[in-house]
């Protein structure tokens, strides 16, 4: 077990799944030189407890209840700008990336990512520097190649984890906007593979947001999810 450093990096972990707080908050105390100092299980709380623990970096999801990553990162550029924060989520799609980014955050990684990546991420952010995983990196290079313009709305919004966008309003079962769109490309015949290089993600955070449609639509198997996207006007026969 590590000891206590004067000089640790002191990171506050905020992620509205326990399991996945606990985990990494047990994960970072194991590191040489890095201190949790608080875990918040939203946004509101997170921006309740910087002032408490007074953090050196904030590990950050995006989906929570209440108040998302995305709008909690963009108040505590206000609040604290000099507080870096490290995105670790799920999704890699343009809109939350280009979103978070530009409230403020200074490193993005996915879930996937090793120990060492994420004390990489951490220390990294400490010194001020930017810290992002190789496929998004890989992203925002591409796009700046090209001249493409950004994905992200105006305001900057995201879809919260109740919220969806169906053709006339929220999605039904509180499906988010990424798992609408996984929805359809299901439905279309699209494979994990071909799902996972149209949206920009990998394959295993494809398989995640099946796992997560699959709890909120009670269906079991790809061939029920057709007949749900179809049924629910998330996806329509093709005309002839």
């Amino acid at each position: 077990m590590s000891q206590p450093h004067t000089d640790a990096i002191r990171v506050l972990v905020v992620d509205d799944q326990r399991v996945v707080r606990e985990g990494l908050s047990m994960l970072l105390g194991l590191i040489d030189g890095l201190e949790v100092v608080g875990a918040a299980d939203d946004g509101e709380q997170a921006l309740a407890l910087v002032a408490g623990t007074d953090p050196d970096v904030v590990l950050m999801d995006l989906n929570m209840p209440r108040l998302d990553g995305t709008e909690a990162t963009r108040r505590l550029a206000v609040t604290h700008p000099h507080l870096p924060v490290v995105v670790l989520t799920t999704y890699t799609d343009d809109e939350r990336v280009f979103s978070a980014l530009q409230a403020g955050a200074r490193g993005y990684l996915t879930k996937d990512a090793g120990a060492q990546e994420i004390e990489a991420a951490v220390r990294s952010a400490a010194r001020g520097k930017a810290h992002l995983d190789p496929d998004v990196q890989r992203r925002l290079l591409d796009l700046l190649t090209s001249g493409t313009s950004f994905g992200v709305p105006p305001s900057g919004d995201v879809p919260s984890r109740t919220e969806g966008t169906g053709p006339d309003g929220p999605a039904p079962d509180g499906l988010t906007r990424r798992e609408v769109d996984v929805v359809r490309h299901i439905a279309a015949g699209h494979s994990n593979a071909e799902i996972a290089a149209a949206l920009f993600v990998s394959e295993a955070t494809v398989k995640t947001h099946i796992n997560h449609i699959f709890a909120k639509t009670g269906v079991r198997d790809r061939a029920q999810l057709v007949g749900y996207a179809f049924r629910t006007g998330l996806a329509a026969p093709h005309p002839g």
